[in-house]
């Protein structure tokens, strides 16, 4: 959890690559600007955090909840979007607080991303700070200056990172430096990167900048199986199949897929997780889910194509049955509210449409009833989890 994880960093006593303190929020929103820079470059492969409300030389816990200066997590999205990223590309942050010893401490989260190197192509001054003549005096952030962090160390407003840290930054982007299955997600994301390669029996796509990297869909005959979210369709029928994943010859991963609705729409299948209500071990409800970067959520991403048509209202069915979580700790998170406010899953229960349920021999068809009305319960309290947790905003 975000708390305990904050204190831990604030037993040490020290900053580093990827945590830093400030007893206030900046008054010069260039000098903020920078420093988002400089943690969303920084090496650490990991969210980056500027804590505000913690002495940076004694560590004491002062709080903000008088900072005049105070900013919320919309008006830092604000400003970055109001600047001129090079690419368009911009650092996604987060906004959190916590309250430590009755004080209330604002925890800036720059998401880590492959997006790097993030630099401006326009230089950035906050013209509110003027001097009694009433002239500009505040920080310039440079267009085209590359910022970064190396321990507890910014690189200077003035100036460019060291040249192996760039390197390094742009081998990042790339993917150069990690394993092939990490590579592989990467170039997956970039869908129209990808080019087909005929195939008998079986569909395959290379990635046109790296060839020997590929993925391909094999029919799966054999399976027969009828998981809730297929009623939500207005093809009940699916057919299965394998997902994978290909280094040259090797196999890199292989994942279970499914068509939808007669062919319209292909995905990877959700996994499954559930939590127990008793002492005992068996689940005793169960939900399917992708979380955000993993495996098959990537995936599923790489083969909708929205056409506005059958395949979105397909698609969109499908989700409406399938929990999105960020992050595998908002997973978690949501199955101890489960535990705690499933006796009181009746008050979910206004509003929900049920689908015809065509009758599948060898199901039990209250069964699948039962599963389809629990998903529709589960959206509700994740939106309510997420409600109570504040949200968050990716920008």
């Amino acid at each position: 959890m975000l708390y305990d994880e904050i204190i831990q960093l604030i037993a040490t006593h020290r900053e580093d690559d990827w945590w830093d303190f400030k007893r206030e929020h900046h008054h010069d929103k260039a000098e903020l600007v920078h420093d988002i820079l400089c943690m969303a470059n920084n090496r650490p492969r990991k969210d980056s955090y500027i804590i505000f409300g913690v002495e940076d030389y004694t560590f004491a816990i002062k709080g903000v909840e008088d900072d005049k200066g105070r900013r919320s997590q919309q008006s830092i999205v604000d400003i970055l979007r109001n600047i001129s990223f090079a690419g368009g590309v911009r650092p996604r942050i987060e906004v959190q607080t916590i309250t430590i010893d009755s004080h209330e401490i604002d925890v800036l989260i720059i998401k880590d991303s492959f997006d790097t190197p993030f630099y401006l192509d326009k230089e950035y001054r906050d013209k509110s700070v003027k001097n009694e003549k009433g002239e500009l005096y505040g920080k310039i952030v440079r267009p085209y200056h590359i910022y970064t962090r190396v321990v507890d160390n910014n690189t200077p407003i003035d100036k460019q990172a060291d040249l192996n840290d760039i390197e390094y930054l742009w081998r990042k982007r790339f993917g150069i430096d990690l394993p092939a299955l990490a590579r592989i997600l990467i170039y997956l994301k970039k869908s129209n990167s990808w080019n087909y390669s005929p195939n008998e029996g079986m569909e395959k796509y290379y990635y046109k900048d790296s060839p020997e990297f590929s993925i391909e869909t094999l029919l799966d005959e054999s399976k027969r199986v009828y998981p809730y979210y297929l009623f939500n369709q207005t093809d009940i029928h699916p057919r299965w199949y394998d997902i994978n994943l290909y280094y040259h010859q090797t196999m890199l991963a292989s994942l279970e897929g499914l068509s939808l609705d007669g062919g319209r729409y292909f995905t990877p299948s959700p996994r499954t997780d559930g939590v127990s209500l008793t002492q005992y071990h068996h689940w005793d409800i169960t939900f399917k889910y992708f979380i955000k970067d993993s495996i098959e959520y990537i995936i599923h991403e790489f083969y909708y194509h929205p056409d506005g048509d059958d395949e979105t209202i397909a698609h969109d069915r499908f989700m409406e049955c399938i929990l999105v979580f960020d992050t595998n700790s908002e997973k978690e998170e949501f199955k101890e509210y489960l535990k705690h406010n499933w006796k009181n899953k009746e008050n979910y229960n206004d509003n929900i449409w049920l689908p015809y349920f065509e009758k599948v021999n060898g199901y039990n068809m209250d069964v699948i009833k039962e599963e389809y009305l629990n998903s529709q319960i589960f959206q509700k309290m994740l939106i309510e989890v997420r409600n109570n947790k504040g949200g968050s905003f990716h920008g």
